[in-house]
């Protein structure tokens, strides 16, 4: 087998932005794992908040690319630990990869990658669309223009996070969840939860930083809201800790390091009583196609991140009005 790599430049439609900052053009690095005959896919994006560079991924994937010469066709966990001594610092480089061959896995073996976990018979979540930060009416108008049954409203003006929420109400009866990437404290998380029930508000998504650890779980106890956890849950090791804190946890293959342990992290959550979403990264569609193949095991999912581009580097998982629309044969169905 042979690993390469592409980088992409892809532009948004329009400036997305969180608490933290704000991106107009999304760099990411798609893997490739290959026999000749067949290819498998896998991404990973450049992200700031997570140290991620186009020049790190490149580099991380450059570095085994001769260990994966040498491997032949095995199971995707045994794979996974033989690539991750070599990239226990470089999270996202693991999951482009990881997820790459489990793509290559199950091509070669003419099976779907969902058929792994799935019988094809589970109810599917429907994905958010997310709406970033922005003025109020270009807010408003971001919701017109693409009409969807489920919105994630990204918060984190905290003095007008609460008019932001009651004026985009005004404007459709759509399923509202909020995001506040970290950007309030528990008094407020509390407080808002309040506010944001009446508004028809399903959860609230990280209000707090990582770090405040007594504050999440005043805020676990008091909201009115569930309470989901990302920033707080990025890699195996914090779903126990995350249970005495949150409602929920979103999973990201990048920040877990992929497919392999984000079926871990599955399991544990449902043996500790943890709702379950995965989330995206504004990213193409290799990345959608394959974190949509574990929607059989998930409460929710945020997969729209191929939504926001202007252009994209692939095709593969579409959706239609939230639902996803899949025609993959083979692996995560998604094609440079």
């Amino acid at each position: 087998m042979t690993l390469d790599f592409r980088v992409y430049h892809l532009p948004l439609r329009n400036p997305f932005t969180i608490s933290r900052y704000t991106v107009t053009v999304q760099q990411t690095v798609i893997a490739i794992i290959s026999d000749g005959e067949v290819s498998g896919y896998g991404e990973a994006t450049a992200n700031p908040y997570y140290d991620s560079t186009v020049e790190k991924l490149s580099e991380g994937i450059s570095k085994v690319a001769p260990i994966i010469s040498e491997i032949g066709l095995v199971p995707p966990d045994e794979f996974w630990k033989i690539i991750f001594p070599h990239l226990h610092d470089n999270y996202f480089a693991l999951c482009a990869i990881d997820v790459a061959y489990w793509d290559y896995y199950a091509r070669r073996n003419n099976r779907t990658l969902r058929s792994y976990w799935s019988d094809g018979n589970e109810k599917l979540p429907m994905t958010s669309f997310t709406i970033g930060l922005d003025t109020l009416e270009m807010m408003k108008q971001k919701i017109a223009e693409n009409p969807w049954p489920i919105y994630k409203i990204k918060l984190g003006s905290k003095d007008d996070d609460m008019r932001i929420v009651e004026e985009l109400r005004k404007t459709t009866d759509a399923v509202f969840r909020v995001d506040a990437n970290a950007a309030w404290n528990a008094q407020q998380a509390i407080q808002f939860s309040h506010i944001l029930k009446d508004l028809n508000v399903e959860f609230i998504e990280q209000p707090l930083p990582a770090s405040e650890r007594d504050g999440k779980r005043s805020v676990k106890a008091e909201s009115a809201l569930p309470v989901i956890a990302d920033e707080s849950c990025q890699r195996e090791e914090d779903v126990l800790a995350c249970a005495d804190t949150f409602h929920g946890i979103n999973i990201k293959l990048m920040k877990c390091g992929g497919i392999t342990p984000a079926l871990r992290m599955i399991r544990e959550a449902r043996n500790v009583g943890l709702s379950l979403m995965v989330g995206c990264m504004t990213e193409s569609t290799v990345g959608i196609s394959a974190l949509a193949q574990l929607a059989p095991l998930l409460d929710y999912l945020d997969a729209d991140g191929a939504l926001l581009l202007a252009e994209d580097a692939a095709s593969g998982v579409t959706f239609r009005e939230g639902t996803i629309v899949s025609r993959a044969t083979s692996g995560s169905g998604a094609h440079l």
